[in-house]
């Protein structure tokens, strides 16, 4: 006898070989209700003997097609196809055959085996038994045959009776015209059993016409799971047994259609043909549902075929999502992912495609060109859905706009919501998984360093919807180790940015480290390994800074353009009446529709920017991660506290850690740029239980400002206490206010913290830093105001004169020199629009000319406002100093210059100049005269009981004038600026100056000519204290080097290096200076005194 093996192969190829030559032929037989009714000589399992070789055996022991599993007494199903194979499936001969496992049948038998079902070993010729023995014994004749026949019947829609066109419940049956004539030759009852099973489902799906052989098979795999579930397997085993033997047969053929198309007549197709499927409900007869993948998974270890075509088929899933957007059916697409992902399996087989990781991919393409990538590119972001949304937006009013920005962001979380399912099931799904995705997540944020550039080419990154997708899946990861309590804090492990962590941050700028020091230190490896919770925790602090924080950052930058854009509109169509009746009108038409669909366009984007990071839902949540960073922040930096447990030590320690040093800058920078967006667009989703973190963060970081390089880093942190006490609907003092004012670390720390900053950013290194350092210092005060009220800081603030005398003197000369500057550049710009307004009121003024002064207006309004804004808040922090703290405004460092400061601005406000103040609307400069004068005004009045401040205004030669405190005193009472009492002590105040001045003069003139030598080089005064400077070896008066010194900590002579402790006293020339006042008295007194006697008499 031949073997059988060989034989098995001679057989399948034959079968094949004669299903590739009739497959034209098979509809020719099919009536019209799509019924198979002739396709015998096509599916016939009996051996035509015009094509048997001499060596097969005969038809008695012809060895019979099956399919069965490799053990029969393995309930694991088994497939046909156990060599590999594409994803399309391949053609006979291409390479290594696929196998149909083949069992010859028992000797003397000529049946076609069921591999091991119920009717396994029955021959196909034999009589129908009347009935069962054994466990499955039936007491009625043929009932189990009967139930199989319709059984099989329905599940499949076959029929062995051409007269018999539809079932009961009107479905279409397929005859199946080849098994009955096997069986009316075998002389078999006409009846469908798992004996015959394998080839009628092969005969009637090779024989489809309007539909596919998976269409179809996928309906029967649904009809006989339904019954399998229902079905039990208990003393009578009989009925389970057939239908599970039904369901492993039906299964195989769904797989043969995905692997192996040619078994069934058909061309390899140009896609998976299981791809379409997956679109479909699951509870659709079309459908691939959890049992389907359940059971082909399964599969996997005896056929890589199958494998592979599950794997193909969601790749084509994405390939083709990558061309879809919001604005199509993307849904399946979505709900397909996540039905496959629910099998580890699986999910391990397709993390392993090299789809899933490219080697190599620009940022650009990451979206498009990785498997996950179009499902966490879809968003509202996409071009064409923010048109949808948001349609001639020029036009629309504050309520649609609304609208479609809930509607918009409702969709938006319904597939985050999606993405976090999906994700999270690849993680939990084996280690592989998990490892896998973390890379795909480290290759997004890695890729797009670009994002942040100051300047952002589009076309080389990922886009703005695809990584604000990445940064809310993250964040959703993070929330099961982010309690109240921070409990799992030290789970996040510093030591894995330095175990070659997945997160690029080497050529990030660090905290407080330079390159070489940065690199140094990394280059030390941690030993050890890595834990999920520090993967994610990196990850998403990347994630931020490259996604939702660059995002941000571009919203800002878009509404500048807008505005822009918008100006330069307007000023382009102010020029219709000037091309209207020429030929080049319509070219001026179609530039000004150019710039309407721009603006149409970015209105549209920022529309959508609005309504996806306006989101209460995702920004609570970013919020939240943000505080585990402030925490683990905290902890680092003062690592011997145990943060939150202790509260850091103020001021830290001087041996700042070296790795916090080495963190990236991006680590705190996110913190800022999180919290100022937030306090600015979304305070109410903030509580004050949420902030305490947060304010012993920006004190901690103040206080010990050195820890950080970047001064404008630390200045962010100023402006998250800024908007943190902007008013809000609910809270008077917005949502930080109430807890400086009663958290006692804030009440310790924050009024040194705000004034050791406030000195700080005197030099911030930028070209800008001029002006820069206004900008910061107005956000200062408006803190400082903010906490004035309370005593605890007026007491802080008189300890600071005390015992911090130096840092309290430099603190007050920078404020003095702010007032200075800010007012005298608000007045003269005010002279300039007084001059401007009067110009442009000629009539006769021609256009260009007038055009050319309004735009020199404009410019001159706007720094007015700037300036008038800053001077405000300088002299309202001056009064309120003064009022608290009168004298220690008049040490000697620093009562001359305040003295010369008030003079000169109230002679600006009151002098002969004060006429030229005058313009046309003040109020929109925030510019009120009266108010700035009474508040002048205010602080003179604090220092009147200061006799060195009225010897100090006495001595101002440049700006005191008598009769600027009189045309004060009218103005006061006119307009009713000062109760009757505070006016009486300011013309009192007069008559004291006019005092002192009196005083001051008679001692210059009883002094006389004073010699070079003892004036002071700088102020030329007569010097009280000379002191010699150590590099120049110039004598001047110790008061004005402090003075110097406070702003400008080099040797005014010749620009060393210089500290007040290095100076030398000049103990030879303050005796000879004092030698001579005692000399200029001595002979003034003789005269005195006789002046005075002759008064007496």
């Amino acid at each position: 006898m031949a073997d059988p093996t060989s034989e098995a192969d001679k057989i399948r190829n034959k079968r094949l070989a004669k299903l590739q030559s009739q497959a034209p032929a098979q509809s020719q037989d099919k009536p019209e209700n799509g019924e198979v009714v002739g396709a015998a000589s096509q599916h016939s399992i009996k051996p035509e003997s015009q094509s048997s070789s001499a060596s097969e055996p005969s038809t008695s022991t012809q060895p019979q097609i099956s399919i069965s599993p490799s053990k029969p007494t393995s309930s694991a199903p088994s497939t046909l196809a156990p060599t590999k194979s594409s994803q399309q499936g391949a053609n006979v001969g291409d390479g290594e055959a696929r196998r149909i496992r083949i069992s010859p049948a028992p000797s003397g038998s000529s049946s076609l085996s069921s591999g091991g079902g119920p009717t396994a070993g029955r021959s196909l010729g034999a009589k129908a038994p009347p009935g069962r023995t054994g466990s499955g014994q039936h007491t009625a004749g043929d009932t189990l045959e009967l139930w199989e026949d319709k059984t099989l019947s329905a599940i499949f829609r076959l029929t062995l009776d051409r007269d018999v066109r539809q079932d009961s419940h009107g479905n279409g049956l397929h005859f199946v015209h080849g098994t009955r004539a096997e069986l009316d030759e075998a002389g078999a009852l006409p009846r469908l059993t798992t004996a015959v099973l394998d080839q009628a489902i092969l005969e009637a799906a090779s024989g489809l016409k309007d539909t596919t052989p998976l269409d179809y098979l996928l309906g029967c795999w649904k009809r006989v799971s339904r019954m399998f579930r229902v079905t039990k397997s208990g003393v009578d085993t009989s009925k389970y047994d057939v239908l599970k033997e039904a369901r492993r047969l039906c299964m195989s053929y769904c797989l043969f259609a995905v692997t192996m198309p040619d078994m069934f007549g058909l061309e390899a197709p140009a896609s998976n043909p299981l791809t379409p499927h997956l679109l479909v409900d699951p509870e659709d007869d079309r459908g691939v549902c959890h049992d389907f993948l359940s059971e082909a998974v399964l599969r996997f270890d005896e056929d890589e075929a199958v494998k592979e075509a599950l794997v193909g088929a969601v790749e084509e899933l994405s390939q083709q999502l990558a061309r879809l957007t919001m604005n199509d059916d993307f849904k399946p697409y979505v709900l397909a992912l996540r039905n496959v992902v629910r099998h580890p399996p699986l999910v391990t087989a397709v993390v392993q495609s090299p789809y899933f990781l490219p080697a190599t991919i620009p940022a650009s393409l990451i979206e498009v060109g990785t498997l996950l990538g179009p499902f966490f590119q879809l968003s509202p972001f996409q071009s064409g859905v923010t048109v949808n949304y948001f349609s001639s937006p020029r036009t629309r009013d504050t309520g649609y706009i609304t609208n479609s920005q809930k509607a918009l962001r409702m969709t938006l979380q319904a597939h985050q919501s999606d993405l976090l399912d999906i994700v999270n099931h690849i993680i939990r799904a084996s280690k592989e998984s998990r490892d896998r995705v973390l890379d795909w997540f480290a290759l997004t944020v890695n890729s797009n360093h670009k994002r942040r550039a100051m300047a952002v080419d589009n076309t080389t990154v990922s886009s703005d919807g695809f990584m604000v997708n990445v940064t809310v899946c993250l964040d959703q990861l993070c929330e099961p180790f982010m309690d109240a309590t921070f409990s799992k804090i030290d789970r996040i492990d510093v030591d894995y940015l330095r175990r070659e962590p997945r997160v690029d941050i080497r050529e990030e700028t660090k905290l407080n480290a330079d390159q070489q020091a940065s690199d140094a230190f990394y280059a030390r490896k941690a030993s050890g390994t890595s834990n999920f919770i520090s993967e994610v925790f990196f990850l998403t602090l990347a994630a931020h800074h490259y996604g939702t924080e660059a995002t941000s950052s571009k919203l800002d930058v878009l509404e500048k353009d807008l505005k822009s854009l918008q100006k330069r509109m307007e000023e382009f169509e102010k020029e219709r009446p000037k091309w209207i009746n020429t030929p080049q009108f319509p070219q001026f038409d179609a530039t000004l529709k150019k710039y309407q669909v721009a603006i149409d366009k970015g209105l549209s984007y920022k529309y959508t920017m609005e309504g996806v990071l306006y989101d209460d839902l995702s920004q609570s949540r970013s919020m939240q991660f943000m505080r585990y960073v402030i925490v683990w922040l905290l902890r680092i930096a003062a690592v011997d506290r145990d943060y939150p447990k202790n509260l850091p030590r103020l001021p830290l320690r001087e041996d700042e850690p070296e790795v916090f040093r080495c963190l990236p800058e991006y680590f705190l920078e996110d913190v800022v740029s999180n919290y100022k967006f937030i306090f600015s667009h979304l305070p109410h989703i903030v509580t004050s239980t949420q902030s305490d973190e947060l304010v012993v963060l920006c004190i901690t970081f103040l206080r010990s400002s050195e820890y950080i390089k970047n001064p404008y880093l630390k200045a962010g942190l100023v402006g998250i206490l800024f908007r943190g006490i902007w008013p809000t609907y609910s809270r008077k003092k917005g949502i930080l206010g109430d807890l400086l004012n009663s958290l006692p670390f804030a009440t310790e720390h924050l009024l040194h913290a705000l004034m050791k900053f406030y000195i700080e950013v005197e030099n911030t290194g930028a070209h800008t830093q001029f002006y820069d350092k206004f900008n910061i210092r107005y956000e200062i005060f408006q803190v400082i105001k903010c906490i004035w009220s309370n005593p605890i800081y007026r007491g802080n603030l008189a300890t600071e004169s005390k015992i911090n005398v130096d840092f309290f003197v430099r603190f007050v000369n920078l404020l003095l020199n702010d007032v200075t500057f800010v007012l005298d550049e608000s007045l003269t710009a005010f002279n300039k629009i007084h001059d401007l307004q009067k110009e442009l009121e000629d009539r006769e003024l021609d256009a260009e000319a007038r055009a050319e002064k309004e735009k020199t207006l404009a410019g001159q309004e706007a720094q007015a406002r700037n300036y008038m804004q800053l001077t405000n808040e300088t002299v309202a922090m001056l009064k309120l100093f003064t009022e608290a703290l009168a004298g220690s405004f008049t040490m000697p460092e620093i009562v001359q210059r305040l003295a010369d400061m008030l003079d000169y601005n109230l002679d600006a406000m009151v002098g002969r100049k004060s006429s030229n103040l005058k313009v046309q609307n003040p109020e929109k400069y925030g510019f009120d005269p009266k108010h700035l004068l009474s508040e002048i005004v205010d602080v003179y009045l604090h220092l009147r009981e200061r006799p060195s401040f009225l010897e100090a205004v006495a001595r101002d030669g440049r700006s005191y004038k008598p009769e600027n405190v009189d045309k004060a005193t009218v103005i006061l009472r006119k307009w009713a600026l000062k109760s009757s009492e505070e006016v009486a002590a300011w013309v009192a105040l007069g008559e004291k100056f006019k005092q002192a001045k009196e005083a001051d003069d008679q001692v210059e003139e009883d002094l006389g000519e004073i010699p070079d030598e003892f004036l002071d080089p700088l102020m030329y005064t007569l010097m009280d204290d000379p002191i010699i400077l150590p590099a120049s070896k110039v004598s001047i008066d110790r008061s004005t080097i402090r003075s110097h010194l406070l702003s400008d900590p080099n040797d005014p002579f010749n620009r060393a290096p210089l500290k007040i402790e290095d100076v030398i006293p000049d103990t030879e020339l303050k005796a000879r200076i004092e030698a001579f006042k005692a000399e200029k008295k001595g002979k003034k007194a003789p005269a005195g005194g006789e002046a005075m006697d002759v008064s007496e008499g």
